[in-house]
């Protein structure tokens, strides 16, 4: 995350998703955990006292639920990644970090948590 943004964070979003590479995965759903910190200039929105100058964290929530809840994909990687192009397309976020969290994974040993973090910059493929 560039130093030179403000950090607005929306931690601990969770639904039930069908992701995985299992076929019991896709059938039987688990729980899905997402954080996502937005990299956001905000000092617009702090001089004005105005939401329009800044990005509305319910929506971005709202956002993450639907993907959560979405077309099942293989891999939490790619959940990932399409949560981080849906908060890029907002404007006024210039970077995000996305951790998608797969609590109940099928590791097959005792464990406390799975996750994947990745980052992401506006205008970086």
């Amino acid at each position: 995350m560039p130093e030179h943004l403000d950090r607005i964070a929306v931690r601990g979003l969770s639904a039930t998703g069908h992701h995985g590479v299992f076929d019991f995965e896709k059938r039987e759903g688990q729980t899905f955990v997402v954080d996502v910190v937005l990299g956001v200039d905000t000092r617009e929105a702090a001089a004005t006292d105005d939401l329009a100058r800044t990005v509305h964290y319910a929506e971005v929530a709202a956002d993450v639920i639907a993907l959560i809840e979405g077309e099942p994909v293989d891999l939490i990687e790619t959940l990932a990644q399409q949560v981080a192009d849906a908060c890029l397309a907002r404007d006024g976020v210039e970077a995000v970090e996305v951790t998608v969290h797969k609590p109940e994974a099928p590791v097959g040993v005792a464990f406390g948590d799975v996750a994947v973090t990745i980052t992401r910059l506006a205008g970086h493929p």
